[in-house]
């Protein structure tokens, strides 16, 4: 993502969003709400008057339209974010019309922008700069390739030992085989990680057949494979070694504190009623809010609340594990500084 800031007063302005791949048009689809200005170029067929008695076929035409923002959805098939609403500002004022935004399109954006928008742009600006991080989880004859995209974990592929017989290699040598193939079309980082010395033996292997692919790939020791062993990855800290960006590792790390405290009676809050009750003792040290609640105005009024109280905000996504526990708990959670009545 690339970030163009107008001038903010108190928070309110412009801000133009060059979003450059897939995470971003997710990133966009939290940072666009309802009722927000949104600018971009589009394709509109513009009516001109004619003497024939057939009509012709409108041709459509690029216009700057303006838009007051009434749905966002996230084609994620598609890789396209659609952003519908009424026209304010452009031709055919009043009428109803849909931005189909893609990578390598810009849009901007005027709203009232939160901390944790402001937060969420930094963070897809910061991305940007890194290449995705892969993980491959690995044990004797199986193998599972993620990528790890800003919203969680994306499974790639998944190799089976003996799934096809390489001339000079026996199995476990032809089931290492693919997997370094597959990794020929990853260009960033990997994690190879599994429980025991298979991935150990896979990155011998890895190193004898292609050093420059090997080169890029670190190991990580887990006690399962699949999305288990990936989100153990994360919760170790293992992509610190590669990028400044944590927020997955945080996600990780506050589900399993809320789960302790809960499971232990400590301070901890969940659910609409307790979390907004302990806000309004100041008791927040930090709130836990599933993504899809973003645009909800209950949620906003407890969040803008609790950062006035100083507490941190963390937000979750509902495509990675720890998203899902907490939509399961009511989508909002809280770790407070002290138990309340």
């Amino acid at each position: 993502m690339k970030a163009e800031y107008g001038d903010l007063k108190k928070s309110f302005g412009e801000i133009k969003l060059f979003p450059e791949n897939i995470d971003d048009l997710w990133h966009l689809q939290h940072l666009i709400s309802y009722g927000d200005l949104s600018y971009a170029t589009t394709f509109r067929s513009l009516d001109s008057a004619t003497d024939k008695a057939r009509p012709e076929k409108t041709e459509k035409k690029p216009v700057r339209l303006g838009i007051r923002v009434e749905k966002v959805e996230f084609h994620h098939n598609a890789n396209r974010l659609r952003v519908s609403g009424v026209i304010e500002y452009g031709p055919d004022t009043g009428f109803y019309h849909t931005l189909n935004v893609e990578a390598g399109h810009e849009i901007s954006v005027v709203k009232n922008w939160r901390q944790t928008d402001l937060e969420r742009i930094e963070r897809a600006v910061k991305a940007s700069t890194t290449g995705l991080i892969h993980i491959i989880t690995v044990e004797e004859g199986e193998a599972e390739i993620f990528r790890i995209r800003q919203y969680g974990p994306e499974l790639v592929t998944g190799i089976i030992s003996g799934t096809g017989k390489r001339e000079g290699l026996n199995n476990r040598q032809a089931f290492f085989a693919d997997i370094l193939d597959n990794m020929l079309h990853i260009t960033g980082p990997v994690v190879i990680a599994g429980p025991g010395f298979v991935k150990d033996d896979f990155m011998a292997f890895a190193n004898s057949k292609n050093p420059e692919v090997a080169a890029r790939c670190i190991t990580a020791e887990t006690r399962r494979i699949g999305r288990g062993a990936v989100q153990e990855v994360i919760g170790l800290g293992v992509l610190d070694k590669i990028t400044e960006d944590i927020q997955l590792r945080r996600e990780v790390e506050a589900m399993e504190e809320l789960i302790k405290r809960l499971s232990s009676d400590g301070n901890a809050a969940y659910g609409f009623s307790e979390v907004s009750s302990a806000v309004d003792f100041g008791a927040v040290e930090h709130i836990l809010v599933c993504d899809r609640l973003l645009r909800d105005r209950k949620t906003e009024e407890i969040l803008e609340k609790a950062e006035n109280m100083r507490a941190s905000v963390i937000v979750l996504s509902t495509e990675f594990d720890p998203g899902r526990q907490l939509d399961a708990l009511g989508g909002i959670a809280a770790l407070l500084r002290f138990a309340i009545a």
